[in-house]
């Protein structure tokens, strides 16, 4: 995995209240208490993949869009993303995705200290 690209989606997920980056069984996950916020991994077969939390109606309208979206398969509200550099990466989504996941993960009162834009 790039360490430029840990550390882009470090730079989101730990300035938000309890998330920490960690080693998983294959790449980096960033938790809050112990769920899940994301899961950044690959190379191995030359791609990366980036996995993340989100309403189930997201879930199921990213899974229909198609790449880089695919369904993760780890639980209901798990979506998938492909880090694809020569297509672009468009760091202010995932910014955004990964925000809404540590919401989705956070107990309520850690979650209501993050600003959101309005929906």
């Amino acid at each position: 995995m790039p360490e430029e690209w840990v550390l882009r989606i470090d730079a989101v997920l730990g300035a938000l209240p309890r998330c920490a980056q960690e080693p998983a069984w294959t790449g980096t996950r960033w938790r809050v208490g112990s769920a899940t916020v994301a899961h950044v991994f690959g190379g191995e077969d030359q791609v990366f993949r980036i996995t993340f939390r989100g309403e189930p109606d997201e879930v199921a309208a990213f899974e229909h869009m198609g790449h880089p979206y695919f369904r993760s398969g780890w639980g209901g509200n798990s979506i998938g993303m492909v880090l694809d550099e020569e297509a672009g990466i468009d760091w202010d989504e995932l910014a955004e995705l990964l925000t809404d996941s540590y919401c989705l993960q956070a107990p309520a009162r850690l979650a209501e200290q993050v600003a959101r834009p309005p929906a």
